[in-house]
């Protein structure tokens, strides 16, 4: 059974380095298809940590410096997996850097990385006692805009989506959204900087990236409901199934969310695979 961080990590994360700037960072993103990553110095040695977050809260800043966070979730690879839990949680960020004595970066990582651990140990605690957010639903006759524009106010990825009578019959990501946004894949290579490669970039990783696009007014989202990118008949998890049942479906699909239904089988809220992580904390969440 995994117990120690070791176990859990992704081992030599791809980082950024300073000095260095926005499109750097942005690059990487997009050819690793990642949402974030350490950022070290020439000699390797962990000064900060960057993400898609910290770019979309600070549009106009171009300095890699002056973007990144200086105070970084550190674990060490013989700490144990509820300490990193805890770190994860009290930080309130999806990266946490692996680091030895030095300081230099030996692994990141991402609620999704503790999921395997909660299916293994079988945390029997009822979903329903992890979910920490608001459940915002939309109707599927949303516009595309206005589906945007609630995920900016909000800070959330993922929205339910349910029809005239509040039943569930889709669910909405960050992504999904950008798969019909009218990008001009030319001017968005450039401002990365990637070249006329293919093998340097892909669309997934551009999709992760898409929304500062958007921000900047280099990329439109058409005026069309919501219906029409969702993801249809979504895969739901009963409030009171054990936790580690929730954490499987996740594994399995690559989800970072799933909703949930009471036994009515009515949209009650979503949990995210970071509310998962809590289960680990030995925190009292009876």
């Amino acid at each position: 059974m995994k117990t120690k961080v070791s176990e859990i990590m992704s081992p030599n994360p791809i980082c950024a380095k300073v000095p260095g700037t926005k499109r750097d960072v942005l690059r990487l993103l997009v050819k690793h298809n990642i949402t974030g990553m350490p950022v070290v110095n020439e000699e390797g040695c962990l000064m900060g940590i960057v993400s898609r977050r910290d770019i979309f809260e600070h549009p106009d800043e171009e300095q890699l410096a002056l973007i990144m966070r200086k105070d970084v979730p550190l674990v060490k690879v013989d700490d144990s997996i509820e300490d990193a839990a805890r770190t994860m949680m009290r930080y309130g960020r999806r990266h946490l850097v692996v680091v030895d004595e030095n300081r230099k970066v030996l692994g990141v990582i991402t609620p999704q990385d503790f999921l395997s651990v909660i299916v293994e140990r079988r945390v029997s605690t009822p979903v329903e006692n992890f979910i920490s957010k608001p459940c915002f639903p939309l109707h599927l006759c949303t516009p595309l805009p206005v589906v945007f524009k609630a995920m900016t106010l909000t800070l959330l990825s993922a929205f339910p989506v349910v029809d005239d009578n509040a039943q569930l019959v889709g669910i909405v990501t960050d992504r999904d959204l950008f798969e019909k946004a009218k990008v001009d894949m030319n001017v968005a290579i450039s401002e990365l900087g990637l070249g006329d490669d293919e093998d340097s970039w892909n669309w997934e990783g551009l999709r992760n990236v898409i929304k500062l696009f958007y921000m900047e007014e280099k990329v439109n989202l058409p005026n069309i409901p919501v219906e029409e990118v969702m993801i249809k008949n979504p895969v739901t998890i009963f409030s009171k199934s054990p936790v580690w049942e929730a954490a499987k479906i996740m594994m399995k699909n690559n989800f970072s969310q799933l909703p949930v239904r009471n036994t009515h089988d009515e949209l009650i809220a979503m949990v995210f695979d970071s509310d998962l992580v809590v289960s680990l904390t030995g925190a009292d969440y009876e």
